[in-house]
């Protein structure tokens, strides 16, 4: 049977023969956002490509994972986009099926951090992002991820609650800072806890930031890349910090459905650099080339992506409930 793996930010075509009548619809379940881009850039092109249909379904992680999971026994999703985590979550509960990616004739464009996210073979990354912090350059300096609680700082910074994309990794970060960084991240908990009556807030919500920023309510917060461009447009003294830590960040996989089919599109050059240019995603294929201004909207580059510290999908599943556990005991709900 013709394999067709369609990728998120970077659909991936395998196959090489016509599809069977049976096999001209082609399911895949992805996230929300930008899909007026997604339509244009990706899956348009796709469906000429391939003389297929392509059903779109959206929503976010939890709700997806459990459409699959109900239609384990007669999978109606054929690929899917979801985060490291949650892969790994799909695996355990046999949900997926591993990659042949001998049929991606665009895997070795992958960098290397994409290849094998969870090194199980079931997935394959298609975009990711950094995660440092967003600070004002002329109210104070960002050198280590330890100055966001420094009794200069603290009371100028907003910092992501746990339950948020960014939570974890900025506790993880901080907790490299400090030198006791373990999974349960506790320590790195415990000193953010130290400092809750002077943070100005714990946010749940990026795009509250840029406000906060303007009226110069905060100085400073962790933030994923697809958020600095907003930041940008302030006309403010305003610099994304490069600590000696390094950066953490996040990466979003594509996934094969158990029983469902498969084609590797989503992850060409072609299609990878129109994303990374409209910035809809950051690219995972290291031949894009885009320009200053645009890369700097991105996490771009081999430098940047070699030197992302990203939590393990396993430590973040196996540790998401202590985790919220000691963040309502030390810092509150």
């Amino acid at each position: 049977m013709k394999k067709f793996l369609l990728a998120s930010s970077a659909l991936l075509l395998v196959g090489a023969n016509a599809a069977s009548a049976q096999e001209k619809t082609l399911t895949i379940s992805v996230y929300g956002f930008a899909q007026d881009a997604f339509k244009e850039l990706v899956y348009t092109p796709f469906e000429q490509k391939c003389g297929c249909k392509l059903v779109v379904e959206t929503g976010n992680s939890v709700e997806r994972l459990a459409k699959m999971e109900a239609n384990k026994a007669s999978p109606v999703v054929d690929m899917a986009v979801v985060s490291m985590a949650d892969a790994l979550s799909a695996t355990r509960a046999d949900l997926i099926e591993k990659i042949d990616t001998s049929k991606l004739s665009n895997f070795n464009k992958l960098y290397d951090l994409a290849k094998d996210p969870n090194g199980d073979g079931m997935s394959v990354g298609y975009t990711f992002y950094a995660t440092s912090i967003v600070y004002r350059s002329d109210k104070m300096e960002v050198n280590s991820w330890a100055d966001l609680l420094s009794d200069k700082n603290a009371s100028h910074v907003a910092f992501p609650n746990v339950t948020t994309n960014q939570g974890p990794p900025a506790l993880y970060m901080v907790g490299e800072a400090i030198g006791k960084n373990a999974p349960d991240l506790k320590e790195a908990i415990a000193a953010v806890g130290a400092k809750k009556d002077d943070i100005v807030t714990f946010y749940v919500k990026s795009s509250q930031l840029v406000q906060l920023m303007q009226q110069e309510e905060i100085w400073a917060a962790p933030i994923g890349r697809f958020s600095w461009e907003g930041f940008t447009k302030l006309g403010l003294p305003i610099k994304w910090a490069t600590p000696k830590e390094g950066q953490t960040g996040g990466m979003n996989v594509m996934v094969l459905t158990k029983g469902g089919k498969n084609q590797d599109f989503w992850l060409s050059t072609e299609i990878q650099t129109a994303l990374a240019e409209k910035l809809v995603d950051s690219p995972a294929n290291k031949e894009v080339k885009v320009s200053p201004e645009i890369a700097e909207n991105l996490t771009y580059g081999e430098e940047t992506v070699k030197n992302l510290k990203l939590i393990p999908s396993a430590v973040a599943l196996d540790n998401r409930e202590a985790w919220l556990s000691e963040w309502n005991a030390q810092v509150g709900q």
